[in-house]
């Protein structure tokens, strides 16, 4: 092997250290097994850099904003330089705002309550829920999944040029599937959507831990995304973008941090006047060791390299779509076809099994998480799917029993802490459950496919 291949392939083996790589699990059959960890969609294993980063930190925990003492004031300028950290990695422009909030879905919501009276919302309904249902207080079109991400753009485009030109308008559009794993033509959208006098935020949560985000490059308006899918723990999100719709509306939420200063009235009533900067939307004590996370897995990742990560992700991807092809009964979900560039997201059915049982199977019997249901994102898989919209399913498991026909899917998923082995033992039980069967019976409860004790 010469040097520069010795390189490359060093290069597309490396993984980055995360929590739990050493965690074994029981098997129903007997024994133990490290676990493979195949569910990074919905939630991603925090980097192992994270967690020692917080656990450093930990010892001067005190509050922000507020204290003269010491440890606050270190607390405060670990949050605010956090704030700088992921304003760089995200590419943001000089003006624009950086939110601190829980998640992907409180990012989306705190966005829905800033947007102008009379706002139209465009959405597919390929949509995780997340940046599908928010929108409750706007006039909402859903739009038709599209097949190709050309007529995504002519989809839009086509709905944008049927609109009252006079209000304000919103698009909300996925970075990438957290279905399919496909990419979306964001750019484009983000073209047609400033063509026709419109705003278009969006959902990184499944785009941002797998390739950069620049906010400037893609000239998107805002920008969501949650930690625990970027490798860093839960109850941590980001919302970044223009500043003037939120600065204008009333806090998300009104207490203590989001007010400037507060005043009686002579009535007896009370008069208050909001910041207009971040703080606006970010009353009460923050998290700040969310916020310092997310900072930590941004620079992990940036020190990493996304040419590294993204070589490595598409190599674990030819693998798994290899092996699935080599199973005749597999049918992997899809909107934009086989050649659709995509990130470590894959959603497959089984045919004559129900995919509760199949990936209950997957843990009892071989140790590997994946998730199996509609993912929330029911319309989307509904149509993938083929499905009458009435037929029975849920965002978790459907409440049929093994054997018994319900919608759902089964979705794998994997990143930047993803060993072949883990990969490669997935595509192996793969295999051996549709040719062999369960070696176990299965039940359900609770919702649940459960191995029969």
């Amino acid at each position: 092997m010469s040097v520069s291949t010795a390189a490359s392939a060093q290069t597309i083996c490396a993984q980055l250290p995360v929590l739990g790589r050493d965690v074994t699990v029981p098997l129903v059959t007997g024994g133990e097994v490290t676990y493979a960890a195949l569910d990074y969609a919905a939630s991603a294993p925090a980097l192992q850099r994270v967690w020692d980063d917080v656990a450093a930190y930990a010892p001067y925990y005190g509050s922000v904003h507020r204290g003269a003492g010491y440890l606050s004031q270190l607390s405060t300028d670990l949050f605010e330089n956090a704030r700088r950290t992921v304003t760089e990695f995200l590419d943001c422009r000089e003006d624009d705002q950086l939110i601190f909030t829980r998640s992907t879905t409180d990012s989306l919501n705190l966005l829905a309550a800033a947007l102008p009276a009379d706002c139209q919302v465009f959405v597919f309904e390929t949509e995780h829920h997340a940046s599908l249902l928010p929108w409750k207080d706007a006039r909402v079109s859903y739009l038709d999944a599209p097949r190709t991400p050309r007529q995504a753009v002519e989809t839009l485009e086509k709905a944008l040029a049927a609109r009252d030109p006079q209000g304000p308008a919103l698009v909300c559009v996925t970075g990438a599937s957290n279905v399919t794993g496909e990419l979306w033509p964001v750019r484009e959208l983000a073209a047609a959507a400033h063509a026709h006098g419109a705003r278009i935020v969006l959902d990184a949560a499944q785009l941002a831990p797998h390739h950069p985000v620049s906010v400037r490059d893609l000239d998107v308006d805002w920008v969501a995304f949650s930690g625990h899918k970027l490798y860093a723990p839960f109850g941590s999100g980001v919302l970044a973008g223009r500043a003037d719709w939120l600065k204008a509306a009333d806090p998300y939420l009104a207490g203590g941090g989001a007010s400037r200063k507060v005043t009686r009235r002579e009535d007896g009533g009370v008069d208050v006047e909001w910041h207009d900067t971040a703080a606006r939307h970010e009353a009460g004590s923050p998290n700040v060791i969310g916020a310092y996370s997310i900072a930590s897995a941004c620079k992990a990742l940036t020190e990493a390299g996304f040419d590294t990560l993204v070589a490595r992700e598409q190599h674990l991807i030819a693998k798994v779509r290899a092996g699935l092809a080599e199973v005749p009964e597999v049918r992997v979900l899809s909107l934009f076809g086989d050649d659709a560039p995509r990130v470590g997201v894959i959603s497959f059915v089984v045919e004559g099994w129900n995919s509760s049982h199949f990936a209950a199977a997957l843990s009892a019997e071989y140790g590997i998480g994946v998730r199996d249901g509609l993912f929330c994102a029911h319309p989307l898989v509904r149509t993938l799917l083929g499905s009458d919209p009435q037929t029975q399913g849920e965002c978790g498991a459907p409440e049929a029993a093994p054997g018994e026909k319900s919608l759902n899917a089964i979705r794998v998923s994997f990143g930047a802490g993803t060993p072949d082995e883990h990969v490669e033992r997935f595509v192996k039980a793969v295999k051996e459950l549709v040719a062999d069967g369960a070696k176990w019976s299965y039940r359900t409860e609770d919702g649940r496919c459960v191995p029969a004790v």
